[in-house]
């Protein structure tokens, strides 16, 4: 048996290797925050979530099968949760009542898989029963071919056989063996038969005449007899008793990757009511192939921002469809990073078939996505800062391949304009022309300005907006870069004589 809830034709393995760049995306994009919020403090939701996200589709036909799956988790939460609890409760009982198999003895095997056997059997029932009462509300493709598989395989022709082995494999009536002779009369090729079954005894069984029996008995102190019988019996029952082990290991297998796959459900579950919980918009976006270039959004927002203050935050609106570079400038503090965040993060989450924070979104999945964010001061680094950056950038070079996203916030500060707008103008330019979709958050004018002058269809320019008097709206519009970053504002802010508001100063400081 398959769950396939995750794949339309395969399971989901944990143990394939993480991106690369799993540090740079989890420090930038502050993914530990999404992740904390969809496990709720069960460390086996964190570790499928944080595997899920990093892992994510590039095909978007298997992107729309999971949103699927999800969207009918979403309309039944309750019996999502309720068949979750069915391996974990599989996994608990096996791991209290259960201790394994310690020994190599096939009587030992035998036992220990039939206990096993009859604790997963109901467990199974229960499974069968939520399919045979919701089966017909669930509509996506991967839960009908789940249930449809459930009420197939485990009908009541099932248990009824699985019953009868288990109660035969007990052997109340003795073990009957089968043998042949070998060199020296010593006996070989044991195997297990069926045990007859017991008839009512006729005349005709009485007066005929039967074929004489030899038997022996042993002693109840013969303990070495009891040995020699015991090493018999295990013998003949040495194929069957791998063989159930072995169909007991198929079903733990079967509810261990159940509760795999349902976990990142259960993950999703969690994270979509806590945003409700806090008035948050999510939609479920538009995939698209990764040779087109689609990227947008409406009310699209920073989820991590909005879960670490625990409230709805400012959405942004975009037009990037058709573009391979998107330069976002303006005023210190007025959103820029946390709307780059935002696309990131929903880049990933739609990329793993969730839904995203934003009223709507659409965008091209992509190849790989690469962060690049300006680093804190390390007193312990033995180069300079922009060795640093150069360093980083190196590796993403070397990983690079084509319809890819790169994620630049203020990358190259650490030097003077000049260079630091060269550097930026080379890299960007080269990555363009290899079909890498680019997002810059940049101070840089002479870098921002000198690709607006190009007048390119395939540029984007976006700017934090700013009211007159200096206030910030947070929100990001089109617009040419200006030559000023209004500094002033800062100098205000640490040496005037007014503040900005208390909240406004929160969310300033997050952004």
């Amino acid at each position: 048996m398959k769950a396939y809830l995750m794949y339309p034709d395969r399971d989901l393995d944990l143990e394939q290797p993480l991106p690369f760049n799993e540090e740079d995306l989890v420090q930038d994009l502050e993914l530990t925050t999404l992740w904390n919020a969809m496990a709720r403090g069960d460390k086996f939701l964190y570790r499928v979530a944080k595997y899920a996200i990093l892992t994510g589709l590039k095909n978007p036909e298997e992107i729309g099968y999971r949103q699927e799956i999800l969207q009918d988790c979403l309309s039944h939460p309750e019996v999502i949760r309720e068949m979750y609890q069915i391996p974990i409760e599989a996994m608990e009982n096996k791991r209290k009542n259960w201790m394994g198999i310690f020994t190599y003895h096939p009587s030992g095997i035998l036992s220990s898989s039939i206990e096993m056997m009859e604790m997963f059997l109901d467990e199974l029932r229960k499974l069968r029963r939520i399919a045979e009462e919701h089966a017909s509300t669930f509509a996506s493709r991967g839960f009908r071919a789940f249930f449809e598989m459930i009420q197939k395989e485990l009908d009541d022709s099932f248990f009824l056989e699985a019953i009868e082995h288990l109660k035969a494999l007990k052997f109340r009536q003795g073990v009957l063996l089968g043998a042949r002779l070998g060199m020296g009369n010593e006996g070989k090729d044991y195997v297990l038969l069926k045990m007859p079954e017991k008839k009512r005894r006729s005349v005709s069984d009485i007066v005929l005449r039967k074929k004489p029996v030899y038997s022996f008995h042993i002693s109840e102190w013969d303990d070495a007899g009891a040995r020699a019988l015991s090493e018999l019996k295990d013998r003949g029952i040495n194929l069957v008793a791998n063989a159930l082990a072995q169909s007991a290991d198929h079903v733990d297998s079967f509810f261990r990757m159940l509760q795999t796959e349902l976990a990142f459900y259960i993950g999703c579950l969690n994270l979509y009511e806590k945003l409700k919980e806090m008035g948050c918009q999510v939609a479920f976006p538009s995939p698209a192939p990764m040779t087109e270039r689609k990227h947008s959004f409406r009310g699209l927002y920073d989820v991590c921002l909005a879960l670490t203050m625990k409230q709805k935050v400012v959405g942004n609106d975009g037009r990037g469809d058709g573009k391979e570079l998107v330069i976002i400038t303006g005023a210190n503090q007025g959103g820029k990073s946390t709307l780059l965040r935002g696309i990131g993060l929903a880049q990933l989450m739609m990329e793993c078939g969730m839904f995203v924070p934003a009223d709507e979104f659409s965008a091209n999945v992509c190849a790989h996505l690469f962060t690049h964010f300006k680093r804190k001061e390390d007193a312990s680094m033995k180069s300079g800062k922009l060795d640093e950056e150069l360093n980083r950038m190196s590796d993403i070079v070397n990983h690079l391949i084509p319809h890819s996203i790169v994620l630049f916030n203020e990358s190259f500060a650490s030097t003077n304009e000049r260079e630091g707008s060269e550097i930026g103008r080379q890299i960007t330019s080269a990555f363009l022309d290899r079909h890498i979709k680019v997002f810059f958050v940049t101070h840089f004018y002479e870098f921002a300005h000198n690709f607006y002058i190009q007048r390119d269809e395939r540029f984007l320019f976006l700017r934090a907006e700013r009211k007159s008097g200096g206030k910030r709206t947070f929100k990001l519009i089109e617009g040419e870069p200006l030559s000023t970053s209004f500094g002033e504002d800062i100098y205000s802010t640490v040496f005037g004589n007014t503040s900005p508001a208390p909240e406004l100063a929160t969310q300033e400081s997050a952004t």
